[in-house]
């Protein structure tokens, strides 16, 4: 059976199979129908929706509602994460596993509420203080709104951290045709739980490691949460070699699990001079692009990157090789453009990156792509 549903019901599906029981959000464009579908779908479930009076508030309920055991969810568009950058930052301080999507539109500040655009993606990089990894997928259609939703509630748990879908106003508005069989439920992953009686709340044995949970007001173990540097029982600390592991172990947690995160799809074509990279929305584009291209004879490879962040360094650089010219289309001046150079350009010999940008609020075309092409 087929039905016509757009993104923002496709996350909140995703969600709610993700065992999504909090939401708390303000009303944004284009984020709003997402706010919409969880306040209404939510109670059904026994879960708790809420709309927030701002957007402050909004993430911090979520914070606090995930530290006290539920999975939360959030959703707003650039102006929203420019509010919640400080509790995004208290979020990977306090290590509070917490979803939060990002409904790209035109900016900066209000911008263009109703225009697409992918000018996010280095924002949600370093969207707080301190310059740690974040985790952030981004779907290019309806079916990965679903799919790559409960993946990020997976990750979330995981990591014990805030993740991002970061997806367009386009992909989450747009209605489209979608087989209802396709929906399938992913299997959940679940944050570690303290046991035992010597619990520590942020006590690990390896830096790469996600210390075990217990929710704030439990009656057996004691959880302290601060957004100030802490050692494993919680409480503020200066001694530098306490600093020194916190911070490590914030960065390493992610960085050292690259291989789990890295999601991309990669269609190589034999002996093709072309690869195209891009993401979201504009990958649909892409993948026209390319088709015509190679009906006509053209030979050229494709790749989109379903795991902007941490950069899926491996797969990408074993997708350069071979190809002596990439080309990355993007909403925005030339965002992600920045991380294909990094690793272009550390490869010998070193191939050509070509950078297709488009502001003007329209959507890169599969006929654009064929002139650069």
């Amino acid at each position: 059976m087929r039905e016509f549903i757009d993104g923002a019901e496709a996350i909140a599906r995703g969600a709610l199979d993700a065992g999504c029981n909090f939401f708390a959000g303000y009303p944004i464009t284009p984020a709003s129908p997402i706010l919409l579908h969880m306040l209404r779908e939510l109670p059904k479930v026994g879960g708790v929706g809420i709309q927030g009076e701002d957007e402050i508030a909004s993430i911090s309920m979520c914070i606090g509602a995930a530290m006290a055991g539920s999975k939360a969810m959030t959703a707003t568009s650039g102006p929203g994460i420019s509010l919640y950058s400080e509790n995004i930052g208290m979020a990977i301080m306090g290590e509070v596993p917490l979803v939060i999507v990002d409904v790209q539109r035109l900016g900066p500040a209000t911008g263009g509420a109703t225009t697409v655009a992918q000018g996010d993606v280095q924002f949600i990089r370093w969207v707080t203080s301190g310059g740690y990894p974040v985790i952030a997928l981004c779907p290019t259609n309806v079916l990965e709104c679903y799919t790559l939703t409960q993946t990020c509630f997976n990750l979330a748990e995981r990591f014990r951290a805030p993740v991002f879908l970061l997806t367009d106003k386009e992909t989450v508005s747009t209605q489209t045709s979608v087989d209802t069989d396709a929906f399938q439920p992913l299997p959940h992953i679940e944050r570690a739980h303290a046991s035992g009686d010597a619990y520590v709340p942020y006590r690990i044995a390896h830096p790469d490691d996600a210390p075990a949970f217990a929710p704030v007001g439990d009656t057996k173990y004691f959880m302290r949460l601060t957004t100030s540097t802490h050692d494993e029982r919680g409480l503020l600390t200066k001694k530098p070699e306490r600093v020194e592991q916190l911070n490590r172990h914030l960065f390493e947690k992610i960085d050292a699990h690259r291989s789990e995160i890295e999601m991309v799809q990669y269609d190589a074509q034999d002996n093709a001079d072309t690869l195209i990279v891009s993401f979201g929305v504009t990958a649909r584009a892409m993948q026209e692009a390319v088709m015509l291209a190679r009906a006509n004879g053209a030979r050229v490879s494709q790749l989109i990157v379903h795991s902007l962040f941490p950069v899926p360094q491996k797969s990408l650089r074993r997708a350069f090789y071979n190809h002596p010219r990439i080309v990355v289309p993007e909403l925005n001046h030339g965002q992600y453009v920045l991380e294909i150079e990094r690793i272009a350009y550390t490869l010998d010999p070193r191939p050509r990156v070509i950078s297709l940008t488009r502001v003007d609020g329209q959507m890169i075309t599969p006929q654009q792509l064929m002139e650069t092409l």
